[in-house]
């Protein structure tokens, strides 16, 4: 029997290419996007189902659930994978970017959550795979609320598997290094001060060693792939680390004291 997969953010970058990870091994495969009738790759994508969804809106997320339910009986795996970035200098951020932030990054994972155990817990079992970031672990300047919703996402994620353990739901969770995605093109928004110049200079250095990391940097498709490794690990095992030098600088975040990790980051921006 098939099994079915419900992934959100698939309009691009991560998300896309999982669904076209998932199609190539036989899965049925829910899609889900805010706009979806914009969507032309999945044409002719077999066992692919394209379906709305916007975490920010709950009646969304509960139609998209039980048009799944309906069509293909359970689901047997949800990724949480829509999300944005904001980055740049605190002091300039509103309480309504700080908000729309959390909302998607965080609310809206949580929202998808719920529903997801619902129908999994009924179904006894099921697999959750939070897209994370090694952004939930370290962090880098200029983006202190992105960091701050990653890291409510592997808190939730962390303290959430006790509980969902006895319904035999898995909780997973992907943390992606530099990524080569729309993360940082249009779904990138990037806030500064417009009265003052006092961040200018480190702004500008932040963002000169930032592109030379982003030339190195992978495709969503080695992403892709360890969501399905994690979908398909019948393992007790939570963190799947991809995407250079990602893995590599969680190891070292475990490694090296606050100060002497604080200055491999100063160093490696010029700070």
């Amino acid at each position: 029997m098939k099994k079915t997969i419900l992934i959100t953010g698939t309009s691009s970058g991560i998300g896309k290419s999982t669904v076209h990870v998932f199609a190539s091994k036989g899965w049925n495969v829910i899609a889900t996007q805010r706009n979806p009738e914009k969507e032309t790759d999945f044409i002719n994508l077999p066992n692919v189902t394209l379906y709305p969804l916007d975490v920010t809106d709950l009646k969304s997320i509960e139609n998209a659930f039980e048009k799944t339910i309906a069509n293909f009986g359970r689901i047997d795996v949800v990724v949480n994978n829509a999300g944005y970035g904001v980055d740049g200098a605190f002091e300039a951020m509103t309480d309504a970017i700080i908000e729309k932030q959390f909302n998607t990054n965080v609310f809206g994972l949580m929202r998808v959550t719920r529903q997801a155990i619902q129908s999994m817990r009924k179904s006894n079992g099921g697999s959750i795979i939070q897209i994370s970031s090694m952004g939930g672990k370290i962090t880098f300047p200029l983006y202190s609320i992105y960091h701050a919703t990653k890291f409510a996402v592997e808190g939730f994620t962390e303290s959430l598997q006790y509980e969902l353990a006895q319904f035999n739901i898995q909780m997973k969770l992907v943390e992606p290094g530099p990524i080569v995605t729309e993360f940082y093109g249009r779904s990138r928004q990037f806030v500064k001060p417009t009265d003052s110049d006092s961040y200018d200079a480190f702004i500008e250095k932040f963002t000169d060693a930032a592109e030379k990391v982003m030339k190195d940097a992978e495709g969503p498709e080695v992403v892709a792939d360890m969501i399905y490794k994690a979908a398909t690990d019948s393992s007790n095992r939570m963190r799947y680390a991809v995407g250079k030098p990602g893995p590599l600088l969680l190891v070292l975040r475990k490694l090296l004291s606050d100060r002497m990790f604080f200055w491999m980051v100063k160093k490696s921006y010029n700070l």
